[in-house]
This record gives structure tokens, sequence and C-alpha cells, in this order.
């Protein structure tokens, strides 16, 4: 551990700006997949216990068109968009929308079951051992130290450009106007005339997309397992605990915090150490707000 400190900031400081931007590179997937959970978290009260299964899902959708249709991972992105909306769609009518009115953890209990599922079934499909996509694109060296694959590039311009989008549809259009309407008050918004039950279908849908997306990105640049689920919902859980509900821009700075301290802690103390980063900075941020709540806390006379 002392060495790797002293290399990181003594013997060759440099590295830094590696550590650096791979962290916001794999921040960025982060904080879409965690923007898919905020919403259906936020709208429907629902905590997705399967939301890093959609990601990989939407990563292993990629690859079977990549290996048999020969379609480039990239290109791919509107069909797993159009089939992942398509399966979260289903799934609420068949699965979420059952349980969306019980306790909440009836939910966590749906959704758990709906994880192991989706993991036993890409696992018949595509086997346990690990797949990677080869998405043929160059990779930049800098000072003989640092490499930027061009993958990695592409993934974060994705990645703002979805939370472009995402951010204009929630102001500007129909649909997200009574999704933010549902949000804040479901009862009133059925009052207003709004179809609730149809906005929860397409909040949950939505979602299953965005992480379709940030899937088809992790397919570029990492690697896919079908049991790797549930590291990517540790940390989209994480991200969302500690930067709120409905507030795009702190999931977003929260994803590339994330993904700093993930890729320090890998370099500091181990790569077996990364899942256990998004861990402890649940832990912190949950005693933190516990600290302030009883601060704020006041004696009823």
């Amino acid at each position: 551990m002392i060495d790797n400190l002293n290399l990181l900031f003594v013997y060759a400081p440099i590295m830094n700006i590696q550590v650096i931007l791979d962290g916001i590179f794999v921040g960025a997937v982060f904080a879409l997949s965690a923007y898919g959970l905020a919403l259906v978290w936020g709208v429907m009260n629902v905590k997705n216990l399967a939301q890093g299964d959609f990601v990989i899902m939407g990563g292993f959708i990629a690859l079977g068109l990549h290996e048999y249709l020969g379609i480039h991972p990239i290109i791919s992105i509107p069909i797993v968009l159009i089939l992942m909306f398509a399966y979260g769609w289903a799934v609420y009518k068949l699965i979420i929308k059952r349980v969306i009115d019980n306790d909440m953890f009836v939910s966590l209990l749906a959704t758990f079951g709906l994880s192991l599922l989706m993991q036993q079934v890409m696992n018949l499909i595509y086997g346990p051992e690990v797949r990677i996509i080869d998405p043929e694109l160059p990779i930049y060296e800098f000072f003989d130290f640092i490499t930027v694959p061009m993958a990695k590039i592409i993934s974060l311009i994705l990645a703002a450009i979805f939370a472009l989008i995402i951010t204009i549809f929630m102001k500007k259009s129909r649909m997200g106007q009574a999704i933010r309407a549902t949000a804040q008050d479901a009862r009133a918004a059925r009052v207003l005339g709004i179809n609730t039950d149809n906005v929860y279908a397409f909040t949950f849908a939505l979602n299953a997309a965005i992480c379709g997306v940030a899937g088809v990105m992790v397919s570029i640049i990492w690697v896919l397992q079908p049991f790797y689920g549930i590291t990517y919902s540790l940390r989209t859980f994480a991200i969302v605990t500690a930067a709120g509900l409905g507030n795009l821009p702190a999931v977003i700075g929260t994803g590339f915090v994330l993904g700093l301290i993930e890729k320090y802690t890998s370099i500091i103390l181990g790569v077996e150490y990364e899942i256990a980063a998004a861990v402890v900075m649940l832990l912190v941020v949950l005693m933190w707000r516990q600290i302030q709540m009883r601060k704020n806390r006041q004696a009823v006379r």
C-alpha cells in the first residue's frame, strides 16, 4: 500500500492522469444506470434490485447482435434501446404492477427474484464465462504512461448525449411533465387526468432502456458475465443514496466521484477492493445522514 502511494504521488505522479481519466470514463456509465434507478425509485417508490442485471442484459444483447449479425456495438444501441424498453414494459405489466402498491419489502423480494431469474437465463444462453467485445477502435498513448482507448471516449460522449436527451425529455415533453407530476403527488396527478399506470409503465421501461444503453458501453470498455449484475446494482444504489432522487446533476457528479474512488482504491489497495469502495461510500453516506437527522430531531412537548 505504501509503495503504491509513493508510486502515485512521489515517483510517477503523472499516473494520476490515467487514474482520473479512467474514473471519469467508468463514472459516466455508473451515472447513467443510477439515473434510471433514481427515476424508478422517485416516481414509483420501487427499489429495483435487478438494476445491474438490466445493464448486463443490454450488454449481452449487443454481444449477440455483434456475434451473430455482425452489428457493431455502437450501431446496435438503437436496437438495444427498443428491445430493453419493450422488456421493461413487459416486466412492469407482469411483475411490478402487482407489487407497486404493497409494502417496500414486497417490491424488494420481487425484484430480487427477477434478478436471480435474469442471471440464470443469461447463464443458460451465454454461459458462465467472461465475455468481451472487441470494438476494433484505436487506442491512443501519451507520455508513454497514459493510454486512452477510443471506445472509452465514445462511451463518455454517448453518456453525455443520453443524459442531455433525458433532461430535455423530462422538462419539455408531456410524458416527462406527467412523470414529474406523478413523482410529486400521484393522487393529485390522477385527479388531474393523468393515467398514472401508463406513467409507471413508461418510467420502468425507460429505466430498462437507459440500463440497456449503459450495458452496451460496458460491453465495449469492460467485460460481461451473467452474475456481474449485483456489482452494478450496488454501485447504483450507492450513487442514488448519496445524490438523492430526481437530481440529475448530483447523480452525474456522484457517479464520477465513485468512479474516481474505485480507481484510486484499485491502484492503492488492489482491484479486489473496488466494490468495497462503493460499499464504504454507501455506509458513510447513511451514517452521515443519520447524524444529520439526530441533530435536527426535536423533542415533542
